[in-house]
């Protein structure tokens, strides 16, 4: 937690609501979607923390659940933060399968229409501040077709063959970039490129790795070289 509290310090000081619960949002750690909103009380939150997995308590059932007990569709905590003024937490999990009962990725599935900007605001993130939008939404997507397996889809087939399919697919992909570079053809390269590029984001996610562990990596090599010259 961002604070360093203990899960005891953190109980006393939250706010829970009339019932004794604090909404939870959960969110994939790799992906950083969104995945769902649950409800702790104080014996879920310590479950959790003395468990490693996500434990909720039902509005509707009255009772405790734990995340996936009985379909397999665990949560592993990977974080736990808490928001200013307390009333809100914030769970990065490490998600298998689907987090929605519907079998999706997501809960959040249903978009609402109508929203004036949005759409612009969809179609010109590329144009934004952020020039690597565009590799958050793939890595989103690539999560979302790990856990959902849609049938026909390219990313579930790449999934459902396993890691040597993909390695092999990355290692295609790679000699048709040198191809491409070797041609000095700008417009295959960056078709390949993209090839490539979307393969090792697949390979990420069956590894379970996420780009901001690759971007670390770069970053610290990056201090390494300031620091030695």
């Amino acid at each position: 937690m961002s604070t360093g509290k203990t899960i005891g310090e953190l109980t006393e000081q939250i706010k829970w609501d009339e019932a004794g619960l604090v909404p939870a949002i959960v969110q994939d750690a790799k992906s950083k979607e969104v995945l769902m909103l649950a409800y702790m009380n104080r014996e879920s939150l310590a479950l959790s923390a003395e468990s490693g997995t996500t434990w909720f308590w039902s509005r509707s059932r009255s009772e405790l659940w734990n995340k996936g007990a009985t379909s397999g569709h665990t949560q592993r905590i990977v974080a736990m933060h808490y928001d200013c003024d307390g009333d809100t937490l914030l769970v990065r999990v490490d998600q298998t399968g689907p987090a929605c009962h519907t079998g999706a990725y997501s809960c959040f599935t249903g978009e609402v229409a109508g929203i004036k900007g949005a759409e612009e605001g969809a179609s010109s993130f590329q144009q934004s501040g952020d020039r690597f939008a565009m590799l958050n939404q793939l890595e989103a997507t690539i999560a979302e077709r790990y856990a959902e397996r849609p049938e026909g889809a390219y990313t579930t087939y790449l999934f459902e063959k396993g890691v040597d399919k993909i390695l092999k697919k990355v290692g295609e992909e790679t000699a048709e970039v040198i191809i491409a570079a070797k041609n000095q053809d700008n417009d295959e390269l960056r078709c390949e490129t993209s090839d490539l590029l979307f393969h090792l984001m697949v390979l990420l996610r069956e590894r379970g790795l996420s780009l901001d562990e690759v971007m670390r990596e770069l970053g610290h090599r990056h201090n390494q070289k300031k620091a030695s010259s």
